[in-house]
């Protein structure tokens, strides 16, 4: 069973400080299925103090030490997978296939693409006399979203580990068993006490006093543009490094000598992936203006095919948003679609016919979207895609920068050397040519208001670590 009214500090699993809890709900059913320990100042103090005692040790640890330690780490996460699959069907609403191949599945790629960098890595480097050494930054904070859980634990805490550093985890406390049974892998696998804590709690309290404290030496953060501000705010007295991955409005152009079936249909079933809920969400998509009825009618019938539906029955497609205050943001934001004059193609407010309960979204599809549009500017962070048209490249470009995120975008048309000059000229930190997927060794992270850092691969790896030049360690 896994324990969800402890938390795991110093290698064990112990009691809140002070007792306080709160339900978890399921989004399929809206019934809840169980309490959650919430976590206070205290509790994170506890959790910093043991982090920063285990660096003193960890820290010095030899590269096959820690090559050894998350080759034990993903042995154990192999055995656990349906596990952790089930626990994110069941508490963010992804269709349970999905979860366990693709939400479970992220967070084990992760720890494989950082172990392959960690055995070739180079932690130090001659520079003419000197020596430029790469060190762990030390005791990590880091705060990670419920849309896909274990890919955003596992892409902060695998190269953390590699790095040498020890850190605090503050999962979502909408999806806290993922996490829960990350901590349990990392127990079993031998992890050294100290070395990860996992504490849960909320933002305000949880979060701000990690953001705050004097001995965590750096914050990674993945969630929402207002909250990002608000952690670099606290974390700014104490100047720790605070790497972030935001909000996004992804731009996906298709230029008119693009495959437009394959384009579109592409786009959008990309779009509703996940019931929408990713920060690189191929958004709006940004199409020749003279196709914009032939690009409806195309997105109209992918929709239509789009079952949202029961996340453990045999043909859905996508499941339901992850809480109720998502579903209601979604639907005024629906609304405002339809109230500011886009042509609503497919799907719309309310549920899913045939369908009673649950916080479930239609998928929706908006044509005619103009720049000014609210649904055109905020993130909507469900399954509802906005069309918007140009009446040439430079437009489109103009169109898909014309943000203030800056995480993805995506560009097709009938050659690739006409797709990378555009993807050339878009202005965000992950750019995907003609429907090819991230690549995990790539680095993955923002422009603008998207965020500041990056993760996967190498540049994950080097996140965590300090520069130092030691002049002099090459004289003759």
């Amino acid at each position: 069973m896994v324990n969800r009214m402890q938390f795991y500090i110093d290698g064990a699993w112990v009691d809140p400080v002070v007792k306080k809890s709160t339900p978890v709900v399921n989004p399929a059913t809206e019934e809840a299925m169980y309490e959650v320990a919430l976590g206070s100042k205290a509790d994170v103090d506890k959790a910093v103090a043991a982090a920063k005692r285990a660096f003193e040790t960890f820290s010095v640890t030899s590269r096959e030490e820690r090559i050894a330690l998350l080759e034990k780490i993903i042995a154990v996460y192999k055995s656990r997978m349906k596990e952790i699959g089930a626990a994110i069907s069941d508490e963010m609403g992804a269709p349970l296939p999905m979860a366990e191949k693709m939400q479970a599945g992220a967070g084990l790629g992760h720890i494989m693409s950082t172990l392959d960098v960690l055995k070739n890595y180079q932690f130090e480097e001659p520079m003419g006399s000197a020596m430029i050494v790469r060190e762990p930054i030390g005791v990590i904070g880091m705060i990670t979203p419920w849309n896909w859980p274990l890919n955003q634990i596992a892409c902060k805490v695998a190269p953390a580990i590699a790095a040498g550093c020890t850190m605090i985890l503050k999962p979502s406390e909408f999806t806290p068993t993922s996490a829960l049974i990350f901590a349990e892998i990392l127990h079993e696998a031998g992890v050294p006490k100290g070395v990860f804590n996992l504490v849960n709690g909320l933002g305000p309290e949880v979060g701000a006093a990690m953001s705050e404290h004097p001995d965590i030496d750096m914050i990674s953060f993945t969630g929402s543009t207002r909250a990002g501000i608000d952690v670099a705010q606290r974390a700014a007295p104490t100047v720790k490094r605070v790497s972030q991955e935001l909000g996004g409005k992804s731009p996906n152009v298709i230029l008119e000598d693009a495959d437009l079936t394959k384009a579109v249909t592409g786009g959008v079933m990309h779009m509703f992936n996940n019931s929408g809920q990713s920060c690189n969400a191929p958004s709006r998509m940004i199409v020749p203006l003279s196709k914009m009825q032939e690009v409806a009618a195309i997105a109209k019938g992918v929709a239509e095919k789009t079952k949202a539906g029961d996340p453990r029955a045999e043909g859905t497609t996508i499941g339901p948003v992850v809480n109720r205050i998502q579903w209601d943001k979604i639907q005024t934001l629906i609304n405002k679609g339809i109230e500011e004059g886009a042509t609503l193609v497919a799907g719309g407010p309310g549920l899913p016919e045939g369908v009673n309960k649950g916080f479930y979204v239609r998928p929706t599809v908006f044509a005619d979207v103009t720049k000014d549009m609210t649904i055109a500017r905020e993130e909507i962070f469900g399954p509802v895609l906005v069309i918007m048209g140009a009446k040439d490249e430079n437009e489109a470009v103009e169109l898909a920068n014309d943000t203030p995120y800056g995480l993805a975008g995506y560009v097709s048309a009938g050659s690739v050397d006409r797709a990378r000059a555009v993807g050339r000229k878009i202005r965000a930190g992950n750019i995907n040519l003609q429907g090819v997927p991230n690549e995990r060794t790539a680095p993955f992270g923002g422009y603008k208001q998207s965020g500041n850092g990056r993760e996967w691969g190498k540049f994950g790896l080097e996140e965590y670590l300090e520069v130092k030049a030691i002049a002099g360690f090459n004289a003759a």
